[in-house]
C-alpha cells in the first residue's frame, strides 16, 4: 500500500509488491538496490519544490524529523522480526485496490503537479502556494515508504509512514481548499474551477483513505500480524532454551 494508499497514496500497490508475491528472490534483489524508479521520481519532485522556495521551513523540518524518528522507532519499538512482515497484507490482485491506488496516484500527485507547473506559467502564485505543501509532503511520503519497504524495516514502520504523513497532509489539504475557495478570479475561470475541484477531491479522497481505510482496516491488520509472529517467535525461543 501507499501516499497512504501505497507509495503513491496510502494504498498504492506497486509493481514491486506484485513481484514479491510471485517472485520473492527477484523482489529481494530489487530492495537491495539503492532506490526504485518511483522513489527517484518522488525525490525529484520534492527536491524541485524545495529548491523553488515554495516549501515552508515547517514542512521541510517535518520531513527531516520524520526520517530520523522512523529510524529510531525501527530500532527500539518495531524491530524487524521476519522478512515475511513485508509481504502484502492484502491480495495484490484485488482489482478494487488497484483502481483505488491508481486514482490516488493521479488525484494525489500527478494532477496537482501539473496544476502547480501550469500555475508557474500563468502566474497563479496563490494556487501554487496553496497546493505545494500537499504535493511536497506526498512526494516525501512516497520516498520514505519505499525506504520503509526494504528488509531493514518491519511492516509497522511502513504503515506508520502512511498514517503520519496522511494525517499531516490533512491540514495542508484543508488550507488548500480554503485558499481556493477564497481566491478571486485573476486568470482563467477554467483554472479557478479546476483548482477548487482538485483541492476538494484530494481532501475527500485522502480523508477517506485515512479514516476509512488506514486506521480501521490496514493498521490493525499489520499490527496483528506483527505481534502474532513476534509471539510465535518468542514461544519458539522459550521452548528451545527451556
Amino acid at each position: 500500500m501507499s501516499g497512504g494508499v501505497g507509495p503513491s497514496g496510502d494504498i498504492l500497490l506497486t509493481q514491486e509488491s506484485k513481484h514479491e508475491q510471485h517472485h520473492p528472490l527477484a523482489e529481494t534483489r530489487l530492495h537491495r538496490g539503492i532506490f526504485s524508479f518511483r522513489q527517484l521520481n518522488a525525490l525529484a519532485v520534492a527536491v524541485v519544490l524545495s529548491a523553488s522556495g515554495m516549501v515552508t521551513l515547517e514542512d521541510f523540518a517535518f520531513v527531516i524529523f520524520s526520517f530520523f524518528y522512523m529510524y529510531l522507532l525501527s530500532k527500539f519499538a518495531f524491530p524487524t522480526l521476519s522478512p515475511s512482515h513485508n509481504h502484502p497484507v492484502f491480495n495484490n490482485n484485488n482489482r478494487i485496490l488497484m483502481v483505488y491506488s491508481f486514482i490516488g496516484s493521479g488525484v494525489g500527485i500527478f494532477l496537482p503537479v501539473a496544476y502547480v507547473f501550469e500555475g508557474v506559467i500563468e502566474g497563479d502564485k496563490e494556487g501554487i502556494k496553496a497546493a505545494t505543501p500537499h504535493v511536497f509532503l506526498l512526494a516525501s511520503q512516497f520516498f520514505l515508504e519505499g525506504v520503509a519497504y526494504s528488509d531493514q524495516f518491519s511492516s509497522p514502520m511502513r504503515v506508520l509512514v502512511m498514517v503520519v504523513y496522511n494525517s499531516a497532509r490533512m491540514f495542508s489539504l484543508m488550507e488548500w481548499v480554503r485558499c481556493e475557495m477564497m481566491k478571486e478570479l485573476h486568470g482563467s475561470s477554467r483554472r479557478l474551477f479546476v483548482g477548487r475541484v482538485l483541492a476538494v477531491v484530494n481532501l475527500v479522497y485522502w480523508g477517506f483513505n485515512l479514516f476509512g481505510f488506514l486506521l480501521p482496516f490496514y493498521l490493525p491488520r499489520v499490527f496483528k500480524r506483527y505481534y502474532l509472529v513476534g509471539n510465535v517467535r518468542l514461544n519458539i525461543n522459550i521452548i528451545r532454551y527451556a
